[in-house]
């Protein structure tokens, strides 16, 4: 099938991040194709209770659409979250929480705000390969001004969709393929090829363990040019 943006089935959407959008550490301005994402990375001198005395850190993650992000205009989550939008902000603190030790953060949080400006799909997977470019660069900056020792990485993280449209398998699903799809999967990986976490459903038909090899192996491809993006944008040698 021949995609709307021209892109062949195994082809990541083109991916623009912003270090310097905000004068703040730890900001990223990140765009893959239509889908744009702000990303915040912030630090709070203390830890949930179930951390207190224990020295070691934690990363959570905040997610939210803003109304004009897509057609129809989406309601605030002001007083409640939906369920959908607490998964996500859970798999994102997850999925971050996988790149770096946080036994070597002290008692600190670092709160990641994910804001989606424009919805074109892969709004989470988006806001995790960002994210980690936030975190990383706020940690360089606590590295700069001595409050850390080094920056504590475990593994570069990055995240990215794959899926089944109308027969064909493709990477990186715009709103449109997803909408369309049979089988929808994303990915979060590091970058010596271990899960982090994997997210399949079939939406209009089961799928077979072949077909979802297929997707890993397609989706493992997007998230080595991801963090290849990453370490040339955080400046880290390859």
């Amino acid at each position: 099938m021949e995609r709307q943006d021209g892109r062949k089935p195994e082809e990541l959407r083109k991916v623009e991040v912003d270090l310097e959008f905000l004068k703040k550490p730890g900001t990223v301005l990140y765009r893959q194709g239509d889908t744009v994402v702000l990303v915040s990375a912030s630090i709070q001198n203390s830890v949930p209770p179930f951390l207190t005395g224990t020295g070691t850190g934690w990363i959570t993650a905040e997610y939210s659409m803003l109304p004009g992000s897509t057609q129809e205009r989406m309601l605030r989550e002001r007083a409640k979250v939906s369920g959908r939008t607490y998964e996500i902000q859970r798999l994102i603190g997850r999925s971050l929480r996988a790149g770096f030790f946080l036994n070597e953060l002290g008692e600190r949080t670092i709160w990641v705000d994910c804001d989606v400006l424009q919805a074109d799909g892969g709004t989470r997977t988006a806001s995790i390969t960002a994210g980690f470019i936030a975190v990383y660069d706020l940690l360089r900056h606590l590295k700069e001004k001595g409050e850390i020792e080094r920056i504590p990485l475990r593994n570069f993280i990055a995240s990215v969709s794959a899926g089944i449209v109308e027969g064909e398998l493709l990477l990186d699903l715009t709103y449109e393929e997803d909408s369309r799809a049979w089988v929808d999967l994303n990915l979060v990986m590091t970058d010596d090829g271990k899960l982090v976490e994997i997210q399949g459903t079939g939406e209009a038909t089961s799928f077979s363990k072949e077909e979802l090899d297929h997707m890993l192996e397609l989706g493992w491809k997007g998230i080595r040019e991801l963090i290849e993006i990453q370490k040339t944008i955080l400046g880290v040698e390859r």
